[in-house]
């Protein structure tokens, strides 16, 4: 695998938003500026849980101690250019609220289960833990496998499950995956829509999130036979730390409550169906079109041209490139005639 060529479950979410912003980003390496300042946030909150968890901690009140200890290191370095210390004070009091609603939602469970793998922890807790998954290319010319990488913040066990877990900012995202539980039904219906040609659904952040859960559990799957981890089934949970909506604050008191609510897509990415009749966490369907995507990508095939009036009413408008894109130039200037 380490011969073949190397892409990313981002990078190909960013393909599926646009194929010229995955050139300017991945190919010519063109950095883009993120402003969002909730990202930043939920990097310092990740870091923290993970130290609570490489702690070997258990118990609640232990990880709440070692995970605010080095929340508060973090945040005395955090520059981040608040209107006001009520404020920085504020956002300080929103993540300390979030940890408290982690550890209560699954952080002491996903702790324990960490215990569980007997000694691993160091080489499951990450943040920013890797995992890698082989997929064979049908191409004709060029390569014939594609390694694709992905990221999660830490593998858990449950006790049938080995479960790779990712901090988000939100859920948002996810969209229609969000509320369904399975695969059959209006997932199917999005996801193949999505590659009709005919058809007007373009839903790249659902997409890419299936493509995503098809790398991590499939990545999961190799990490537990090389560590020689006993597990029925491989999980991918999200866990979202910077969700407003489930966030409440009561200024007279000067309190904050929240509440987090992880979301599992693995059932969402299981096609049943062909889970009963292989006894593997796969989906023929996302897995035949990821391929086809990877070999799209290592083809140089960046024209946005087919999917075009999608791409720029959806993906043109927060495009941090498309002030010097050519193609939405072009589209700009054009001429009726």
């Amino acid at each position: 695998m380490s011969d073949s060529p190397t892409l990313t479950a981002d990078g190909l979410e960013t393909y599926l938003h646009c194929p010229r912003r995955y050139e300017f980003a991945h190919v010519h390496g063109l950095e883009a500026e993120d402003d969002d300042a909730s990202r930043d946030r939920v990097a310092l909150l990740r870091e923290a849980i993970c130290a609570a968890l490489r702690s070997g901690a258990t118990d609640r009140e232990r990880l709440e101690e070692i995970a605010a200890e080095r929340l508060s290191e973090l945040w005395a370095g955090h520059d981040e250019p608040f209107h006001s210390r009520i404020q920085r004070n504020h956002e300080r009091a929103v993540l300390e609220a979030v940890l408290e609603a982690y550890l209560e939602a699954v952080g002491v469970d996903h702790a324990a289960g960490i215990e569980r793998l007997e000694g691993s922890a160091n080489e499951l807790v990450g943040p920013a833990l890797p995992l890698a998954s082989a997929r064979s290319l049908s191409a004709e010319d060029g390569p014939n496998r594609v390694r694709i990488d992905a990221k999660v913040d830490y593998v858990t066990r449950t006790e049938s499950s080995l479960v790779g877990v990712s901090f988000v900012p939100t859920l948002a995202p996810l969209g229609l995956l969000r509320y369904r539980s399975d695969w059959e039904g209006d997932v199917a219906a999005l996801f193949v829509d999505h590659f009709d040609g005919g058809s007007d659904v373009f839903e790249p952040r659902a997409v890419g999130a299936l493509f995503e859960t098809s790398v991590v559990v499939d990545g999961l799957r190799r990490l537990q036979e090389r560590l020689d981890l006993e597990a029925k089934t491989c999980r991918y949970v999200q866990v979202p730390l910077a969700d407003r909506n489930r966030t409440a604050v009561n200024w007279v008191q000067d309190t904050v409550d929240a509440t987090v609510e992880p979301t599992d897509l693995t059932d969402v990415y299981i096609d049943h169906h062909t889970y009963a009749m292989t006894h593997e966490h796969r989906n023929e369907t996302v897995d035949s079109r990821l391929v086809d995507v990877a070999s799209d990508v290592l083809g140089g095939s960046f024209d946005p041209t087919p999917r075009w009036d999608e791409i720029a009413s959806e993906s043109c408008p927060d495009c941090e490139y498309a002030v010097g894109c050519q193609d939405r130039l072009a589209a700009e200037v054009r001429f009726d005639g």
